[in-house]
């Protein structure tokens, strides 16, 4: 058998003694990362019963759980990724390339018309650790995300969505604040901190 390189030890050991991870199994959360999305949604009140949500770059599926629970039954939420996502209660769940225009029209076509009050994305691009190469494909996502967004988003709707700080990111702001009222960063606790990663909260959507 091969000896674990001494990174992945690192990350293993991180990893088993990371209090986020032990609370989301007791919580029942899929990921850690389900924390972050609680956490924005306790200072910015994110959902309510009712909502149409969609979660893009949504595996395992810590997101759309927190989003169905918040909705409690009343309300849409619908999922997607590239990998597959184990069944998930009051979850509708599509599979496929966010940037395949093919399963994009597919999602549009579930939506049928129906406007969408948040589109929340944790999506990332692989990461190859050449920032270089990380940062412009991190961007071509968020933008991909925000072009969604303008096709289904009320007037007034949100969206939240992970972004890696550095080349590119004041252009992008830029772009969302044309089209959102207002535009904050957000940095939560389950986040971590050697991580460059950051939310970017829009809200209010200028329909026109």
């Amino acid at each position: 058998m091969a000896k674990k390189s001494t990174s992945s030890s690192r990350w293993l050991d991180r990893h088993v003694n990371d209090k986020w991870v032990k609370q989301a199994q007791l919580d029942g959360y899929r990921s850690r990362a389900s924390y972050k999305l609680i956490e924005i949604d306790r200072r910015d009140r994110l959902f309510s019963p009712g909502m149409v949500v969609v979660d893009l770059g949504a595996a395992p599926g810590g997101w759309a759980q927190v989003a169905s629970r918040a909705l409690k039954d009343k309300g849409r939420v619908i999922a997607l990724d590239l990998l597959e996502i184990d069944a998930i209660p009051g979850v509708e769940i599509f599979q496929g390339d966010f940037r395949d225009q093919a399963v994009l029209d597919q999602l549009l076509n579930t939506l049928n018309g129906e406007p969408v009050d948040l589109v929340i994305c944790d999506m990332a691009p692989n990461v190859s650790g050449i920032k270089a190469v990380d940062q412009p494909a991190m961007v071509y996502l968020l933008e991909l995300t925000l072009d969604f967004c303008q096709q289904v988003l009320r007037p007034g709707g949100r969206m939240l969505a992970k972004t890696f700080e550095g080349a590119g990111m004041a252009e992008y702001r830029q772009q969302v604040k044309d089209r959102f009222n207002q535009v904050v960063m957000r940095k939560p606790a389950a986040s971590r901190n050697t991580s460059v990663e950051q939310y970017l909260l829009a809200t209010g959507f200028k329909s026109s």
